[in-house]
């Protein structure tokens, strides 16, 4: 039985000027519930069911292999931005996302939420696979 996560993405202190979005499937773009100048929040939801004992992320915004989910944020030209020098695309793995974790989310009504670094080494927006700030993800119980 699948049941709807909320999953929350906050991208900390991203480059000024660069349009940020989650990808929606192939081609779609989910724009940001809320954005300042130091972080850019997503909020979108997943389905996750149950695959070996493991939780299995599925939806749209759900990209990768069973064995290695993950969401992408674009940035740049990726996230619809025209005439931008960046096209830039970062991995945030669901993978650490335990049974307990979507158990009590789910129960709480809470939101799953992770953060990270919006400027890559280069300066330029995040990058590839990226490191969850603050731990990784955790049960953020208000819904904001």
């Amino acid at each position: 039985m699948e049941a709807e996560l909320p999953l929350r993405i906050i991208v900390n202190r991203p480059p000024p000027g660069v349009t940020f979005a989650v990808q929606k499937g192939r081609h779609g773009l989910l724009p940001p519930t809320r954005r300042t100048a130091d972080e850019i929040a997503f909020d979108f939801s997943v389905r996750v069911g149950d695959r070996d004992g493991r939780p299995n992320f599925v939806g749209e915004y759900a990209q990768g292999t069973p064995a290695d989910r993950f969401v992408y944020v674009n940035s740049g030209t990726g996230a619809g931005q025209m005439g931008s020098p960046w096209s830039r695309r970062a991995k945030v793995k669901l993978g650490t996302l335990t049974r307990e974790m979507v158990d009590a989310a789910l129960d709480a009504g809470g939101v799953l939420e992770a953060r990270i670094h919006g400027v890559g080494r280069d300066g330029g927006p995040a990058c590839a696979t990226v490191p969850l700030l603050d731990g990784g993800w955790r049960l953020a119980g208000d819904g904001r």
